[in-house]
C-alpha cells in the first residue's frame, strides 16, 4: 500500500518526479483532462447559470478506473498538475471524478521540477485555487458557445464542415485585414545616392542625406557632381550602448525560436515542454519576466566564472504584461550552471537559446562609439553622410544577440578611416540606385504571436493552439512563395561621366509566411459583417481581462458569461433568419467567345469559376475549379478563362486517355481511372505527354516499393515504406519504427510490441492535446 500518491498529468513529468521521492511516494499520470463538456447540448445548461455537464471521455474511462484503484491503496493523494489555469482545474477535475476527500487531499504546485523544488512543495501544500478553476471554466463554456453557435451558422450561410471560435476567427481577421493591405499596396520608387570616396587614409563609403524621387533629378544631381570638390565638413563622435533583452517568456520564446531556429510555435512548445518535464528548464507557458533570487546568483557566478566581473550586471525586470497570469518565473535553465544538456537535437538547440537569453540577460551592458561624418559637396546643398560603429566593450553581446522581425535592407555599419575636418576628399564613384517601398510585411508564426500579445488576444497557453487550428481548418496556410521580377534603373558617374543601365531583380519572395486561402477571407467578411463585437480586437481583448477578474476573485464567472451570452445568442438568432449566403462572389466580366458571364464564387467543394447563368434552364454553367495561391479578390478575367480549358487530354499512354485536370486537392493527371497528383513544379496548362507519364510511372514505383512486410496472423498490420521512412500501419493509426530497426526483420510480435509502445507514448502526448482545447 502506497502512503502517498502524486498525481500529474504525463508520464514524462511523472518519471521525473518520482526520482526526487522516497519509497513511500508512487508517481503516477492522469495522461491530461480526465473529462471534458459533453458534446450533447453543448454540455452546457444555459438555463442554470451555465452549469457544465462534464463526462469522461471513453478514451480516459481506463485511466480514471486505474487511478481511483490506486486512490483507494494510499493514505494521502497529493494533486501536482501544472500551476496554471488549466493545471488547476486538471487538479479539481481529478478532485471530483475520483472522489476525493478534503482532509486525504493536498495541492502542490512548483515552477520546475528539482529535488529542491518539489521537496519544497510538499512541505508546503495548500488546497484547490477555486478562482484559477472558474477563469479556466469560463474560457472553456465561453468558447464552447462561441463555436457551438456560431458553426451551424457558417454551414448554413457559406459552407458545410466550417467552424469558427472566438481567438482563431480574431487571429484569421488579422491575416486578411494584412492581406489586403499588401492587395492595396501601390509601391512608389526613388533613387537612393551613394558615393565612394578616397582619403588618404582609405575609402570613406557615404549615402546622400536625402532620397530623390525621379529619375531627371538624379541625372541631373550627378552631371552637377562632374566637377564639383568634395570635402570633410563635419566629424561628429557620440559614444552609446546597448542593454540586452529581458528572460524568455512564452511569446518571446516562441519569436525567438522561429525567428533563430526556424522552429514552428508548436514545435517551440513541444520540444519546450519536454524539456521542462524532464527537469531542465522551467515552467515553459509564463508571461513573466521576473528571475528568482537563487537564479540570479547562479547566474551571477556562472558569469564572472566564464567572462570576468566586468560582465556582470544584475538586472530585475518588470513584467509589462497586465493580464499576466499569476506569480510565474520567466522561462530559464533550472540549473545555469549548465550550459548545455543531453537530448534531441531539437531539445539541445532550444535549451541553448533559452541558457544564452538568460545569462545575457545578467551582463553588462554593450558599449560602442558611433561615427557620423559629413561631406560638403561644392556643387549642391546637400550633403553626403558616412556612418560608423566601434564596439568598445562587447558586454552581453558575448553571448547573445537578439533577433528581430525586420525585412528591412539595412545596411551592416562598420569602421571608418581616420580623417580630418577639411580634408579633400576624390570621388571615386556616385550611384543611385532606384528602390522601392515595401508593402507591410505577412506575418510568420512569431510575429502573429507578438501581434495578438500587443493587442491583449490570448494568453501563454493559447498562442500555440490558435495558431495551429486557423492552419489545421484549413483558413490560413504557412508556405514559401516565389518572388517576381522587376525592372530598376541605375546610374553611375565615374570618370568617363554618368552611365545609365537598367537592371532585374526578384522581388516579394516569402519564406515562411501565412497566406488566407479563399474561404478563410469569405468566412472573415461574413463574420465582421455579421457578428462586428466577437470580432473586434478590443472586445476580445476585454473578454480575456475579465477572465483574468475571474482568476483573482474579483468577479463571478456566470455573471460574466451571461452579459456576453445573451446579446450573443439573439445575434447568431438573428442572422440565422435575415442574413444572406455569402459565397464570396465576383463578376469578372463575359467570355468574348460566348458572351457568358464568368463569376468566382465559394462551391460546394471550394472556390470555384462559373461560365453561364445557374438558373438558365436551357444550358448548364461551366465550372472549373481555382488552383491554391490564386485569390478569387485578384485573380482576372483571363486567368479565369484560362481555367475552362482544362480538363485537358494528353493522349493515350498504354491505350487509355491521360487526362489533365484541377481538383479540390490541386492539379491532377487522370489515368485508368486513378489519379496523379502533380508536382508544384508542373503547370497543368503546359504538362506534356511524357512529363504525366513521368510522374504515373513515379508514382507506381512508389506504390510497388510501399509494402515491406504483410502478416498472416492479421492482414491489417503492414509493415511500409512512408515519405518519411518505413512504419507500422495498423488500425488506422501509424506507428514509428525504433532506430537501428531493420523493418524487413520485425515479425508479428514484435510489431505488436512496437504497436503497444507506440500507445503509451501517444496517451503521454495526450497531456499537450488536453491542455489545448479551447
Amino acid at each position: 500500500m502506497a502512503e502517498n500518491l502524486v498525481i500529474v498529468e504525463s508520464p514524462a513529468k511523472a518519471k521525473t518526479i518520482e526520482k526526487f521521492l522516497g519509497k513511500e511516494f508512487t508517481v503516477v499520470s492522469s495522461y491530461g483532462h480526465i473529462r471534458d463538456l459533453a458534446k450533447k447540448n453543448l454540455g452546457i445548461d444555459i438555463e442554470n447559470n451555465y452549469t457544465p455537464e462534464y463526462i469522461v471521455p471513453d478514451d480516459k474511462k481506463k485511466v480514471v478506473t486505474d487511478l481511483k484503484k490506486q486512490v483507494k491503496n494510499a493514505e494521502t493523494v497529493w494533486l501536482a498538475s501544472d500551476e496554471d489555469r488549466e493545471g488547476e482545474a486538471i487538479a479539481w477535475h481529478l478532485y471530483e471524478v475520483l472522489g476525493l476527500q478534503k482532509k486525504d487531499t493536498k495541492r502542490i504546485v512548483f515552477h520546475e521540477i528539482t529535488k529542491t523544488a518539489i521537496q519544497d512543495a510538499i512541505k508546503k501544500p495548500r488546497s484547490i485555487n477555486f478562482d484559477l478553476v472558474k477563469a479556466q471554466q469560463a474560457r472553456r463554456v465561453l468558447d464552447r458557445l462561441v463555436g457551438f453557435e456560431l458553426s451551424p451558422v457558417l454551414w448554413k450561410k457559406v459552407k458545410p464542415s466550417l467552424s469558427a471560435g472566438r481567438v482563431q476567427s480574431v487571429a484569421v481577421r488579422l491575416i486578411v485585414e494584412r492581406e489586403r493591405e499588401i492587395l492595396n499596396f501601390k509601391p512608389t520608387s526613388s533613387f537612393k545616392v551613394h558615393g565612394d570616396f578616397n582619403s588618404s587614409k582609405g575609402t570613406l563609403n557615404a549615402t546622400l542625406s536625402e532620397k530623390i524621387n525621379a529619375k531627371k533629378d538624379v541625372k541631373a544631381f550627378l552631371e552637377n557632381c562632374i566637377d564639383a570638390t568634395f570635402k570633410i565638413a563635419d566629424i561628429t563622435k557620440k559614444p552609446s550602448k546597448k542593454s540586452p533583452a529581458a528572460p524568455f517568456t512564452t511569446s518571446t520564446l516562441q519569436q525567438e525560436a522561429s525567428r533563430k531556429l526556424g522552429f514552428s510555435v508548436s514545435q517551440t512548445m513541444a520540444v519546450a515542454q519536454r524539456l521542462y518535464e524532464s527537469g531542465k528548464i522551467t515552467y515553459m507557458r509564463t508571461d513573466s519576466v521576473n528571475l528568482a533570487e537563487s537564479a540570479l546568483k547562479t547566474a551571477e557566478s556562472a558569469i564572472k566564472k566564464n567572462f570576468g566581473d566586468d560582465y556582470h550586471h544584475r538586472r530585475t525586470y518588470t513584467t509589462k504584461s497586465k493580464g499576466a497570469q499569476e506569480a510565474h518565473e520567466a522561462i530559464r535553465p533550472t540549473f545555469l550552471e549548465n550550459d548545455s544538456v543531453s537530448g534531441s537535437n531539437q531539445e539541445q538547440k532550444l535549451y541553448d537559446l533559452i541558457w544564452k537569453r538568460t545569462i545575457a540577460s545578467q551582463m553588462s551592458d554593450a558599449k560602442l562609439e558611433k561615427t557620423t561624418i559629413t561631406i560638403d559637396i561644392s556643387s549642391d546643398k546637400r550633403d553626403f553622410i558616412a556612418t560608423g560603429e566601434v564596439l568598445i566593450f562587447d558586454g552581453f553581446l558575448k553571448v547573445y544577440i537578439e533577433s528581430t522581425d525586420d525585412e528591412s535592407d539595412e545596411e551592416v555599419k562598420g569602421l571608418l578611416p581616420t580623417v580630418k575636418a577639411n580634408e579633400p576628399l576624390e570621388m571615386e564613384e556616385i550611384r543611385a540606385i532606384e528602390r522601392y517601398t515595401h508593402h507591410p510585411p505577412r506575418y510568420t508564426e512569431a510575429s502573429l504571436v507578438r501581434k495578438l500579445e500587443e493587442l491583449g488576444i490570448g494568453r501563454p497557453s493559447t498562442y500555440a493552439p490558435t495558431i495551429s487550428t486557423i492552419q489545421n481548418r484549413g483558413y490560413v496556410v504557412k508556405e514559401d512563395r516565389p518572388g517576381v521580377e522587376r525592372s530598376y534603373d541605375m546610374l553611375k558617374l565615374e570618370n568617363t561621366g554618368v552611365q545609365e543601365k537598367k537592371l532585374t531583380e526578384i522581388t516579394g519572395a516569402e519564406k515562411n509566411k501565412l497566406f488566407p486561402i479563399n474561404i478563410g477571407m469569405v468566412v472573415n467578411d461574413f463574420l465582421v459583417d455579421n457578428f462586428k463585437e466577437i470580432l473586434d480586437y478590443n472586445f476580445t481583448a476585454t473578454v480575456e481581462k475579465e477572465f483574468d477578474e475571474i482568476a483573482l476573485g474579483n468577479m463571478d464567472w456566470s455573471k460574466m458569461i451571461d452579459s456576453f451570452y445573451n446579446p450573443f445568442h439573439k445575434n447568431v438568432e438573428e442572422t440565422t433568419e435575415h442574413s444572406e449566403r455569402q459565397k464570396g462572389e465576383r463578376y469578372l466580366g463575359d467570355d468574348p467567345k460566348t458572351g457568358k458571364p464568368v463569376i468566382v464564387r465559394i462551391g460546394r467543394y471550394g472556390p470555384m469559376a462559373q461560365m453561364g447563368e445557374s438558373d438558365n434552364e436551357n444550358e448548364k454553367p461551366k465550372f472549373a475549379g481555382i488552383p491554391k495561391g490564386k485569390l478569387m479578390e485578384t485573380i482576372t478575367l483571363e486567368e479565369a478563362l484560362d481555367l475552362f480549358k482544362l480538363p485537358r487530354e494528353l493522349g493515350d499512354y498504354e491505350d487509355k486517355q491521360m487526362v489533365v485536370a484541377i481538383g479540390r486537392f490541386g492539379p491532377y493527371v487522370k489515368h485508368d481511372n486513378k489519379f496523379f497528383s502533380l508536382k508544384k513544379e508542373d503547370d497543368p496548362f503546359t504538362i506534356t505527354k511524357d512529363r504525366a507519364i513521368e510522374i504515373i510511372e513515379a508514382k507506381r514505383e512508389q506504390e510497388r516499393n510501399k509494402f515491406i512486410k504483410t502478416f498472416k496472423e492479421d492482414e491489417t498490420l503492414q509493415v511500409l515504406n512512408g515519405r518519411y521512412g518505413p512504419y507500422i500501419s495498423f488500425g488506422k493509426k501509424n506507428y514509428r519504427i525504433p532506430k537501428n530497426t531493420d523493418p524487413k526483420s520485425l515479425d508479428y510480435e514484435q510489431c505488436l510490441e512496437i504497436i503497444k509502445k507506440g500507445d503509451e507514448k501517444k496517451s503521454a502526448k495526450g497531456t499537450t492535446k488536453g491542455r489545448k482545447k479551447k
